[in-house]
């Protein structure tokens, strides 16, 4: 088992590992505690009662964070012609357009956060799967990612304002960032809010039982804080 140290065990010593925190009062734990030189990114993680092997239990969509990430989002838009150009002027940072850029994403190139194509791009982008699929990165409609020309410059608006993507991996488990350590206790407060109220609408129908069984926060390095799942899915 590894060893933690010293700045780490002492701020796991002020946690309570038996009590369910209410929201609010876990997060401004959670910036009490914080003991990184960094301003560490704040997650969400949850536990959840479905099954990643059936497809009727899934949970995969996008929510806009109120008060964004925190950080400089990088977006790499697959488009051609107009697209292209509309995607240019809407500030992405990288257009991949041409087979030179493809080629350069199947060798490894990855410096960028999201990932939107056009329709008539998937065809290209659908064989980069082994590069962006592992590093959620691949787009998807149900993601908001795959959108039409005209519709690109508010994609990439959005993606840039801290609209993040939340879905079940194969251990039936969501990681989501809701923002930094430095942001104001309201601030997280209010992203956390609109992440389990987006949860709570993306329940499969499929769902039996308890549909969100644990929550925790933690920043970036720190330890885990439980939170009562009932009073965060009644943000």
């Amino acid at each position: 088992m590894a060893k933690h140290g010293k700045k780490y065990v002492e701020a796991r010593e002020k946690v309570d590992p038996e009590k369910l925190y209410d929201p609010r009062e876990a997060l401004s734990l959670m910036k009490e505690i914080d003991f990184v030189k960094f301003d560490a990114t704040v997650e969400v993680h949850l536990r959840m009662g479905l099954d990643p092997r059936k497809a009727d239990q899934l949970v995969r969509d996008v929510v806009g964070l109120p008060h964004g990430l925190g950080k400089t989002v990088r977006v790499l838009v697959f488009a051609q012609g107009e697209g292209a150009a509309a995607a240019k002027e809407a500030g992405a940072d990288v257009v991949a357009d041409d087979d030179e850029w493809l080629k350069k994403i199947q060798d490894g190139y990855t410096d960028f956060d999201v990932a939107i194509s056009t329709p008539d791009m998937m065809g290209k982008a659908g064989r980069l799967g082994r590069v962006l699929g592992p590093r959620g990165l691949m787009p998807n409609p149900k993601a908001g990612t795959v959108v039409a020309p005209e519709d690109l410059p508010d994609a990439i608006t959005a993606a840039k304002a801290g609209r993040v993507e939340f879905r079940l991996d194969k251990t039936a488990n969501i990681h989501v960032p809701i923002g930094k350590v430095s942001f104001e206790l309201e601030k997280l407060v209010e992203n956390m809010a609109a992440l389990m109220n987006a949860i709570k609408k993306a329940r499969p129908a499929a769902a039996k039982g308890g549909y969100v069984r644990r929550v925790s926060v933690s920043s970036t390095m720190g330890p885990g804080i439980k939170v009562d799942p009932f009073q965060a899915l009644s943000m």
